[in-house]
């Protein structure tokens, strides 16, 4: 098979950083290429390498059956590259003193717009749980049930596993072998449940109202109201809505002036008065906004040599509330 030839996309380095965005915590499949100063995934079942360097987005397949046309188009959608940043940056400072001044040090974020299936059953899997710890998972998950795409550099790549892939009678067991602890149950549950409505039924709900997706999604085992806001934001194109978790909570207090009530967890109406509040600054991008504000005060990424490949060990420790704590089975391992 010939070589792929790169490809490229005008694109200022102001509209999106590659590094910060891949690696914080958006997205756990991405892997860096030292060599060729490049990024690596499967999207799609395509094999998709990517740079970025003097205003050019450069990318090119190594396995992939869509057209050069359809490839561009994954890009443009994943990345959400008709939305100018430029002008939301501008907007944003505008509204907030403190995003003004983080935004200098922090161009260039961008909300990912994930598949939901990959989205809803990563994000199970990053309760009480770190980047790295997650990023294993999720690469064990898909070297077990996902379909084979290609090996590049003695390393093998997979597809995310479809939906049936997850439904076997012994899926539980099999994770629990693979380290997931009491997540194994929630994703075997989940995915006979989402069988059950439809993969088509999930994509329906970015046309729905964020209320009634919200109330979906916390249908499924293991879904909490963090969990449940990460997915209407990173693939249900939610992009007001605002996960709060203790990190998220810090930010509000010490930025915001919302109230320091000492609680230890955050009740469900503490979590929609910051969800509200962070709504009123930064309007209809308000999640996208808060993404920025959470990357530039994280302690990994606060460091420019630091923020590549970022392993943040508490920044995805989710306060999900007691629902979801009580769920958590004895022999979390």
């Amino acid at each position: 098979m010939a070589e792929k030839i790169w490809k490229t996309l005008p694109l200022a380095q102001t509209q999106l950083n590659l590094q910060t965005t891949l690696f914080s915590g958006q997205a756990f499949r991405w892997y860096s290429l030292p060599s060729s100063n490049s990024y690596i995934s499967v999207l799609q079942n395509t094999l998709l390498e990517i740079r970025h360097e003097q205003n050019l987005l450069h990318y090119k397949t190594h396995c992939s059956d869509l057209s050069d046309t359809n490839v561009e188009l994954l890009i443009r959608d994943y990345f959400r590259l008709d939305t100018d940043l430029v002008a939301l940056y501008e907007v944003w400072s505008t509204s907030s003193g403190v995003f003004k001044k983080k935004a200098t040090d922090f161009p260039g974020i961008r909300s990912l717009r994930q598949d939901p299936v990959e989205n809803l059953f990563t994000f199970i899997c990053t309760q009480n749980n770190n980047i790295s710890r997650i990023t294993g998972m999720i690469e064990k998950l898909c070297e077990k049930y996902g379909k084979y795409i290609d090996t590049l550099d003695d390393k093998k790549y997979y597809a995310f596993p479809t939906i049936d892939s997850l439904c076997g009678d012994n899926i539980e067991q099999e994770l629990r072998d693979l380290g997931f602890g009491y997540r194994a149950k929630y994703v075997a549950k989940t995915a006979k449940d989402l069988k059950e409505k439809g993969v088509d039924w999930l994509f329906s709900l970015r046309t729905q109202p964020y209320e009634d997706v919200k109330a979906e999604l916390l249908k499924f085992h293991g879904i909490g109201p963090k969990v449940a806001d990460c997915i209407c934001l990173m693939s249900l194109d939610k992009l007001d809505v605002v996960p709060v978790d203790t990190h998220v909570r810090q930010i509000a207090i010490r930025d915001f002036n919302f109230p320091n009530l000492k609680n230890k967890t955050i009740s469900a109406d503490m979590y929609a008065k910051i969800g509200a509040l962070f709504k009123d600054i930064f309007g209809k991008y308000a999640g996208w906004a808060h993404s920025v504000l959470f990357v530039a005060d994280l302690s990994a990424f606060k460091d420019p040599a630091k923020r590549k490949n970022s392993d943040e060990e508490s920044n995805l420790e989710n306060d999900e509330n007691e629902i979801v704590k009580k769920l958590k089975e004895k022999d979390d391992k």
